[in-house]
Formats: structure tokens, C-alpha cells, sequence
């Protein structure tokens, strides 16, 4: 991969992923095949999918890329790419990307 902007700080993300009807248990096996290959991913620091214990069905993939470059890279993955091509028999509604960022703790804050 080439070059990382390590001054960057990561890039943290929730993927919201709903299932259809009937199609909870598929989700869930194509996103625990997911786990491996993509934790493998050179800018991949974390890559682990929950469920909601309140809906069953919707599942949120926490995820740490070290840039943009390194999620890009993971979108265009064989392992990525084969679960694009299930969407539409798998999912309810598109994948959403939720961008977050870390509130610092009060230790490592700047003054203000």
C-alpha cells in the first residue's frame, strides 16, 4: 500500500447493517466471515461486528482504519467485494457509514 499519513489521526467508524426478514442468520455468517481477512488488512486496527440485543437483525461493525486510503483499499477487497455482491439478497436498506471521533479523556485534552 503506498504511502500512510501517520499524522492522520484514524479513521472510526459504525457500519449499520440491517437484514431482511428472514435473512438475520446469512447477515450475521457473511459479516463473521468478514472479521479475519479484513483484521489481516494492513490498515485495518479493528474491525468487530455487534448485534443490538433490541433488534435483532441490525448489526453495527465497529471499525479503525489508519485513513481514508486504508478503508478505500478494504471496499475494493475480494473479501469485501464478494459481500457487495449480496446486498440485495441480504439487506434491508443500504450500509451506513457513521463517522465518529474520540472524545479525549481529560488527561490527554488540550488546555483550553
Amino acid at each position: 500500500m503506498s504511502h500512510h499519513s501517520h499524522h492522520s489521526h484514524p479513521l472510526v467508524a459504525l457500519a449499520r447493517v440491517r437484514a431482511q426478514p428472514a435473512r438475520r442468520r446469512a447477515l450475521q455468517d457473511a459479516l463473521a466471515a468478514l472479521v479475519e481477512p479484513s483484521r489481516a488488512e494492513e490498515g485495518c486496527f479493528d474491525y468487530t461486528p455487534f448485534e443490538l440485543l433490541e433488534e435483532p437483525g441490525t448489526f453495527y461493525v465497529r471499525e479503525t482504519w489508519a485513513d481514508q486510503e486504508a478503508l478505500d483499499f478494504h471496499l475494493a477487497t475480494p473479501h469485501f467485494q464478494a459481500f457487495a455482491a449480496r446486498f440485495a439478497d441480504l439487506l434491508a436498506e443500504p450500509i451506513r457509514l457513521i463517522p465518529l471521533r474520540e472524545v479525549p479523556s481529560t488527561a490527554t485534552a488540550e488546555p483550553a
